[in-house]
């Protein structure tokens, strides 16, 4: 039966949502507080990687998190105004860390990663969309024998939950991307997984597709969600929009509207940071590649060449401070030395993140008109087309792909008191 449907946010993973739904025949609205593509899905490295198995908690994050804290070029850190703010999160996060919990987070991101490329595959199908996917793999290199043997908990996870990957010596590493320095004696390559050229293109993409459908998209900012007798009611300073469903998917500011819902998650987001680097780096790498001994990643784009990196606890109002990724400008360029290092731009921008790296994906504890979307921390993009197809099933009522009580709010529930 047709619904009318909101979707809140057009972030990757909201715009996917919405053009499922659309496809399977609902009247879709999409809106978001924003411009389309303004959320962490504009600035990410453009992978989706296939058979993704590894939490962000693992075994020995405490003692890793805490030697990080003391290095001045450390991909982590928490800004001291929000420390108080983060410590409950890390907390639980930490906790997260046991191996128990660390093999079924596992289980259970692999169950969903498993169906990344066949689901983006489904979405778009044969539309001008699906040049922007490249069949590039996604690429580890390690120079240090130690930086290597400490992926070994990674690696049993992937031979586990059988995501198939390759163990490249330095010749094949050269092999693969022969423009970088020889300083890499591993690699590890998962030969399946895909880029994006544009993430921003293709968010903004499917949107346009959605609008082509008869879909709707529209700027407002929601203030107030109200559960009615026919459905929800969403209240703004624009106005008052009425749906029969809508789906949170805001990213890392779903928390205080799950909260209107009676479901208290434990949400909060780690910022992270790009630099776009000049076009004139265009075919020194054919695909992203993650430097281990640094956590960072170069990511060739048909704008130029992307650097990620960092995880920053600072809450969303705190200003980005850019001085650690232009710090890692020397190591870039040390690890491809043809590299121009001319910043061109610079962003920020906000993961939403769980303790246990799997995001909510389900109906709200309240009412069934309303079904979350978000968390999905690193791995929006890989997750972002599974995701959309959970959502659209449960619409429908029909039994989803891949059992989700293990992505359920209540995992975190606690009732507001009357």
């Amino acid at each position: 039966m047709a619904e009318k449907i909101i979707v809140i946010g057009a972030g990757v993973i909201g715009a996917s949502t919405a053009l499922a739904l659309k496809q399977d025949g609902h009247a879709v609205t999409l809106i978001d507080r924003d411009q389309p593509c303004a959320g962490a899905s504009f600035g990410n490295a453009g992978a989706i990687v296939n058979g993704s198995c590894a939490p962000t908690a693992m075994p020995g994050i405490l003692f890793d998190g805490l030697r990080m804290m003391t290095q001045s070029a450390s991909p982590f850190s928490i800004h001291p105004a929000y420390l108080h703010r983060a410590l409950p999160w890390l907390l639980r996060f930490v906790w997260q860390s046991r191996t128990s919990a660390v093999n079924h987070n596992a289980q259970y991101l692999h169950a969903l990663s498993q169906h990344a490329v066949a689901s983006w595959q489904q979405l778009v199908g044969t539309s001008d969309l699906s040049s922007l996917f490249r069949a590039t793999g996604w690429l580890k290199v390690y120079e240090s024998e130690k930086t290597f043997a400490n992926s070994k908990k990674s690696r049993e996870l992937l031979d586990k939950l059988g995501t198939p990957y390759e163990l490249l010596n330095a010749a094949q590493i050269r092999d693969l991307e022969p423009n970088l320095a020889p300083i890499f004696a591993r690699g590890l390559y998962q030969q399946d997984s895909l880029s994006i050229s544009n993430p921003e293109r293709l968010v903004r993409g499917l949107i346009d597709q959605l609008l082509e459908r008869g879909g709707v998209y529209k700027q407002f900012s929601v203030d107030q969600i109200k559960v009615t007798d026919h459905g929800i009611q969403l209240n703004g300073l624009s106005g008052m929009l009425n749906a029969d469903k809508i789906v949170i998917a805001a990213g890392a500011w779903s928390r205080p509207l799950a909260s209107q819902l009676g479901d208290h998650i434990p949400l909060d987001t780690e910022r992270g940071y790009h630099l776009m680097l000049p076009q004139s780096n265009q075919g020194l790498l054919s695909r992203p590649v993650l430097n281990e001994e640094s956590s960072f990643v170069l990511c060739p784009m048909e704008t130029g060449l992307r650097i990620t990196a960092q995880v920053e606890f600072a809450g969303l109002d705190i200003a980005p401070n850019y001085n650690k990724i232009r710090s890692l400008l020397p190591a870039a360029q040390r690890m491809l030395p043809k590299l121009d290092i001319q910043q061109d731009s610079e962003w920020m921008g906000f993961r939403p993140s769980l303790p246990d790296s799997l995001p909510v994906l389900g109906f709200s504890s309240q009412s069934n008109n309303a079904i979350y979307a978000f968390g999905h921390q690193h791995l929006g993009m890989t997750l972002a087309a599974i995701s959309a197809q959970v959502i659209t099933d449960l619409v429908a009522n029909r039994e989803p792909l891949i059992e989700i009580s293990a992505y359920r709010s209540s995992r975190f529930i606690t009732r507001r008191k009357s």
